[in-house]
């Protein structure tokens, strides 16, 4: 089995973009690497806690995509070079770098993950 190594999936993150909004907490990826589709996403974890998927979604174009919606029948890819935004309800953070690892399953990989360490802009 191939495995993409998690300082190359890195470059998904948008430096600068991890931020407080109103409910929650939101950073963007950007896709510059190639075309996949995830068919699974397990809970991020923001500074080693894990953020259950049921308060995760993706924000593409004004449309919301929960986390747990996607699945092998229902698969999700963040488009080439499109802003894709992520966001989670009921965090905050403060104005310190975080840790935010993002894991998913990719078919034919298995789980891949990636990890970044940001201070909010809004800090």
């Amino acid at each position: 089995m191939i495995s993409i190594p998690s300082f190359i999936l890195r470059r998904l993150y948008i430096k600068g973009s991890l931020r407080n909004i109103e409910g929650g907490i939101q950073f963007s990826l950007l896709n510059k690497l190639g075309s996949g589709y995830a068919q699974r996403f397990l809970p991020l974890t923001l500074d080693d806690e894990e953020i259950p998927i049921d308060r995760c979604i993706f924000l593409v174009d004004g449309t919301k995509v929960p986390f747990e919606k996607v699945s092998p029948d229902s698969p999700f890819t963040i488009a080439l070079n499109k802003e894709t935004r992520v966001v989670v309800t009921g965090a905050y953070l403060t104005p310190e770098p975080h840790r935010i690892c993002f894991r998913f399953e990719v078919g034919g990989l298995g789980v891949l993950k990636f990890d970044f360490i940001d201070t909010p802009s809004d800090g």
